[in-house]
């Protein structure tokens, strides 16, 4: 017989073909309604998600009350999952352990003896260890949850019933709060204050159409189990309108002097936050010294309360340490409220007064569904305490009715055809005990009917009179707040506190040395290693060149500039700190900069408002002037246009000038040209330059600025013979010219420039490339233009002159208009 393949074996007729996507989107939707029902949001009514109803409905079932001994956790997890929630053990335990914790919710629903985790978020114990019982204010959750007062659905497996919702005698949603995380929705609602709450409760139910503001009146705000601040009275108003709003929770805390140290002590921590975690934050920035003044950090937390201790020096800004604190750890945090619970099987986004009314109208239906309930079954034992009284004024001839009867039924029969009993009360006149025949029991049944017919009575109001319902509502409202008195941990500010934190203030001042190299690499060193250096040369990557050092201070700010047009500045206090004998960090973890952006020159600068300038020559001839005021950024994290260069120029050097200084630009080729620098004209810093000088198959070399004082010019070759020049020998011309010759025109071995300087007769020039050469001034021989050079320094190659980093002079600015970049348009580069 021939084998039937799969495709012939499937009765097409009963197969439904179907879009994938429809399929997906399908069966998406249903575990998204389910999720959303049935896992993560709460009921607005009793403010439980599912599977802390059904801990507690299983609790409740147990006898595991407040009022018993302790069980197993594991025992309660194994009813909830066997019975009701057909899900993982952890998760349930782990619901069960938050419900228990009084730093997570403001009045614990779980009573648990144990290891049930700390506010260091440390896990709590197995299931197995701990031992649990429903807390006290449990049974106002469940009161009367007998009395057909909530609907009732079947269990996963049909084998039992389980509440919907619990009755609920407080706003539990308020007072506890809850978060969760749904398909498509979140909630993130905080604990408020039990009694606060209530008095809102019964205000609303008594006034129906009130504002928010006069719910306000009660309800100040969050009431979190962990204390602590509250700012921003606008943002719990926001909340309390929409369902969404943003405050700010910060810690309390208190400065405090002793004998030998300022202490900050921390009393309260926002909530939610991990203490533990919040403590080595703190001493990772004491460790880091990302702030000067901590000493310690020490958590003295233990059963009396939480205490964090912060100890400072004596002289340290307390307050300022603590703003930074604020700004830059968890003692303060931001809270966003997202009020979005289940109202009649829908998601909704609810503020105060919806969550209030919400409960209201749940707990009316609760005291109707019990009132009704109530009535039905003292109506059915008045009816038969009817019976029975009226059964004791004819006993004589009921007792010889029974006695000749055939049984029990027939007894019955007798007696209802006889006198008229209905058959309830037939049935219980003959169980009635003898006993009962007594004048004590006779007196009783009268009492107890006549008390029946004032609490029917009283049932009747409830049901038919509204003023009468919201009497009850209010008085079993009272009850609870009188059962647990909460007072307010957490302190309502209306304002947010703005946190100004004064960079500077934060900082150490002191002296360091400062090192930075052409490929990038800068360091502060501290005086003391750098003393016991005893002179030794910077540590310096092999084949990278030193632009500058010098002694500067932490607040100091080093402005560099690049070969690509380009600048930057970083303070110096970013700067990590380094041994003398080290290269340092790249500049790169501080400012963005390209690795073909070499650095040529780099200055110190203590205020960008000074009245100096930023001049920048390239090596095809061009000069650029500006402010240095205008190099000032608010976003200072990559390197800027200085400069704007022609195709295949670079810039060789940028130097720092005044007002009345002078220029000296040397060419290649042994030209040198000395012009004011009031001849170039001030630009901004994304502008092109003007020609500095005129060359003919020639570049720039080097340049300087001279002051007018009685430094003498030094020259060097590419191959460092020098020269010591006078300065009268070099003519004052205009802008440009070509300039005069340096040195004496040798046809068979032309000398190149390499760097011109301007030095004292005393100064020390230091020479560096693989080693370090030092000449003193006056030791260079003084040479007329038209001599050549001296050889005493020839053959050293591949050279730079070591320099210590300019500062920039602090000048009072002119007070005259800024010039703007446009009316230098028309300034040729060329002219």
């Amino acid at each position: 017989m021939k084998k039937k393949t799969v495709e012939e074996a499937v009765d097409h007729a009963n197969v439904l073909t179907s879009p994938l996507e429809e399929i997906m989107g399908d069966r998406f939707g249903r575990y998204s309604k389910y999720i959303i029902q049935e896992r993560a949001l709460p009921d607005a009514r009793d403010g439980l998600k599912p599977v802390q109803r059904r801990i507690l409905y299983a609790m409740f079932v147990d006898g595991n009350t407040w009022d018993k001994a302790y069980r197993k956790s594991a025992k309660t997890v194994g009813l909830v999952i066997g019975n009701y929630h057909p899900h993982g053990d952890s998760s349930v335990y782990d619901a069960m352990v938050r419900m228990s914790q009084d730093w997570k919710i403001r009045t614990p629903q779980i009573d648990m003896q144990g290891n049930n985790g700390s506010i260091d978020d440390d896990p709590a114990a197995a299931m197995r260890y701990t031992e649990a019982r429903l807390g006290k204010i449990s049974e106002y959750l469940l009161q009367d949850i007998d009395k057909d007062t909530v609907s009732w659905a079947p269990n996963f497996d049909d084998t039992a019933m389980e509440p919907t919702v619990l009755p609920a005698r407080y706003p539990n949603l308020l007072v506890n709060g809850i978060t969760g995380i749904a398909a498509g929705y979140a909630t993130n609602i905080p604990p408020h204050n039990l009694g606060e709450c209530i008095d809102a409760s019964i205000y609303r139910i008594q006034h129906p159409d009130c504002t928010l503001d006069d719910l306000m009146e009660f309800v100040q705000g969050p009431d979190f189990p962990t204390g602590g601040i509250v700012q921003g009275l606008d943002g719990i108003k926001d909340a309390f309108t929409s369902g969404k709003g943003r405050i700010m929770v910060r810690s309390k805390v208190s400065i405090e002097q002793t004998k030998t140290v300022q202490q900050i002590v921390v009393h309260e921590i926002p909530y939610e936050v991990v203490k533990s975690n919040m403590v080595k934050k703190i001493d990772d920035i004491r460790l880091n010294k990302k702030i000067d003044g901590i000493l310690d950090v020490r958590d003295e937390s233990d059963r009396n309360g939480l205490r964090v201790v912060i100890d400072l020096k004596k002289d340290a800004d307390a307050q300022l340490i603590l703003n930074y604190l604020y700004k830059n750890t968890d003692l303060q945090v931001s809270y966003n409220y997202n009020v979005i619970a289940i109202k009649d099987k829908r998601p909704v986004q609810m503020g105060l007064a919806a969550m209030l009314d919400a409960f209201i109208a749940h707990r009316r239906e609760v005291i109707l569904r019990r009132s009704a309930f109530d009535l039905d079954k003292k109506e059915k034992r008045c009816h038969i305490l009817e019976g029975l009284i009226k059964a004791v004024s004819i006993l004589d001839e009921i007792i010889a009715l029974i006695r000749s009867s055939k049984d029990k039924a027939d007894s019955k029969v007798k007696i209802i055809e006889a006198f008229g009993f209905s058959e309830p009360q037939a049935e219980a006149i003959v169980t009635m005990r003898l006993y009962r025949l007594s004048n004590t029991d006779i007196t009783q049944l009268r009492e107890e009917f006549a008390n029946l017919q004032a609490e029917i009575k009283e049932l009747h109001e409830i049901l038919e009179d509204p003023k009468k319902l919201k009497k009850v509502m209010v008085a079993e409202l009272k009850e609870v707040k009188k059962a647990f008195p909460t007072p307010r941990l957490t302190k309502i500010e209306h304002e947010i506190e703005e946190i100004v934190i004064d960079k500077v203030a934060m900082i150490p001042q002191e002296q360091v040395m400062f090192t930075i190299s052409r490929d990038g690499y800068v360091k502060r060193v501290s005086m003391r290693s750098y003393g016991a250096a005893n002179d030794a040369m910077t540590g310096i990557k092999e084949g990278d060149h030193l632009i500058g050092y010098g002694e500067v201070n932490t607040l100091d700010n080093i402005l560099f500039f690049t070969s690509k047009g380009t600048y930057g500045y970083v303070p110096v206090y970013e700067v990590d700190d380094a041994k003398w004998k080290e290269i340092g960090s790249h500049i790169n973890s501080k400012i963005k900069i390209t690795s073909d952006e070499k650095i040529t020159d780099a200055f110190i600068v203590k205020d960008f408002k000074t009245n100096a300038y930023m001049l920048s020559i390239t090596r095809h001839g061009l000069v650029k002037k500006t402010a240095i005021c205008e190099y000032e950024v608010s976003r200072n994290n990559k390197t800027m246009s200085n400069m704007k260069l022609l195709e295949d120029d670079e810039v060789v050097q940028t130097y720092v000038a005044y007002e009345e200084d002078e220029i000296l630009i040397a060419s290649k080729k042994g030209y040198i040209t000395r012009y004011p620098i009031s001849l170039i004209p001030a630009t901004s810093p994304r502008s092109k330059g003007v020609k500095a000088m005129n060359l003919v198959e020639d570049e720039i070399a080097s340049a300087l600025i001279y002051n007018n004082d009685n430094r003498q010019l030094v020259v060097f070759s590419d191959d460092c013979a020098c020269k010591r020049m006078k300065l009268t020998d070099i003519d004052v011309t205009g802008r440009p010219t070509k300039g005069s010759m340096l040195c004496k025109k040798v046809k068979s071995k032309p000398y190149h420039i390499a760097y011109i300087s301007l030095h004292d007769l005393n100064d020390e020039i230091v020479i560096a490339n693989s080693e370090i050469h030092k000449v003193v001034s006056k030791d260079i021989p003084l040479m007329a233009k038209d001599a050549t050079f001296s050889a005493m320094l020839k053959g050293i190659t591949d050279f730079y002159l070591l320099k210590e980093l300019p500062k920039v002079e602090l000048r009072e600015l002119p007070k005259q208009e800024e010039v703007e970049e446009e009316d230098f348009e028309a300034l040729s580069l060329f002219e």
